[in-house]
């Protein structure tokens, strides 16, 4: 009989990767450490870090994990003082679609306050530690006035507009008291938004809402009492809730966020960046807020 060494080696090299791949999983099983491969029931994390800028990779995950038969419930990790107003809203809605369909439970970190709570609200459970600092139910825009500095280096703006309006809030005039006026309407409309969500996200009165939404922050304890939270816990104590409710039996397995090792540059880059938005509380995002500039 006529020897393949080619097909000999190819079946060589298939066995001893069926052989790791099975391995990796079966210790996966037994120790309940994540693993990528989809095998068995699990729970899925999804993190939620810093301020809220994009949503387009929470919404793609949190997309992927509602089509994926094996999760069977999702914990939504939350470390963020808010952010931006339109990306929080579209992850606001992707939690409440998952919610529908599957287990969501919040897992609150050092801080998941204003759009980091927002976030939060249409989910199965929320659990805080009795730290957290959340709340923040509210609505901000930040202008900074430099006509006075760019007079003393000999700088002056010239602007053409088609609108009375079309530079409001310029940073290189004082504000109008109409300007002022139009831009607290803005404001109001979606404070109103923020509110009408938690009550419905919360089955809380509106009223009571109102009440509670004038922006201060609360601990995870003070939130447990008000209604904001529904327990105190930490991530594991999440994880658990999560397979319980999931239908798991026993200890679940957990899918975490793949690792993400930024090189030098782009840890520098972005070190830098975070740095120079802290000593700005947050203006770099520009437009409506749902932030808690003292992170």
């Amino acid at each position: 009989m006529r020897k393949h060494p080619f097909l000999m080696a190819l079946l060589l090299v298939g066995s001893v990767f069926a052989f790791f791949f099975v391995s990796v999983v079966v210790l996966a099983m037994v120790f309940g450490r994540p693993t990528a491969f989809h095998v068995g029931e699990k729970v899925a994390v999804v993190e939620i870090q810093g301020v809220i800028s994009s949503s387009r990779d929470i919404m793609e995950e949190l997309v992927d994990y509602r089509e994926n038969p094996t999760v069977k419930a999702v914990v939504l990790r939350i470390n963020s003082p808010g952010g931006a107003v339109g990306p929080a809203q579209e992850i606001y809605e992707e939690v409440g679609k998952l919610a529908k369909v599957k287990p969501v439970v919040v897992s609150m970190g050092a801080v998941a306050a204003s759009g980091g709570y927002y976030v939060a609200v249409p989910a199965s459970r929320i659990l805080a530690n009795p730290g957290t600092l959340t709340g923040s139910i509210g609505v901000i825009m930040q202008f900074t006035n430099i006509e006075e500095l760019l007079a003393k280096i000999g700088l002056k703006s010239q602007v053409v507009k088609s609108g009375a309006h079309k530079d409001i809030g310029s940073v290189t005039r004082p504000m109008t008291e109409q300007e002022r006026e139009i831009l607290q309407q803005l404001i109001d409309d979606v404070h109103q938004q923020f509110v009408t969500a938690i009550a419905e996200g919360r089955k809380m009165d509106l009223k009571r809402v109102k009440e509670l939404a004038d922006g201060r922050i609360y601990t995870g304890r003070q939130a447990l009492k008000i209604g904001l939270v529904d327990e105190l816990g930490n991530l594991q104590d999440a994880v658990a809730l999560a397979g319980k409710m999931g239908g798991i039996q026993g200890r679940p397995q957990v899918i975490y966020p793949a690792s993400d090792r930024p090189g030098l540059l782009r840890y520098l880059l972005e070190e830098g960046r975070t740095q120079l938005g802290q000593v700005l509380n947050g203006k770099e995002l520009s437009g409506l807020k749902f932030l808690w500039t003292g992170f």
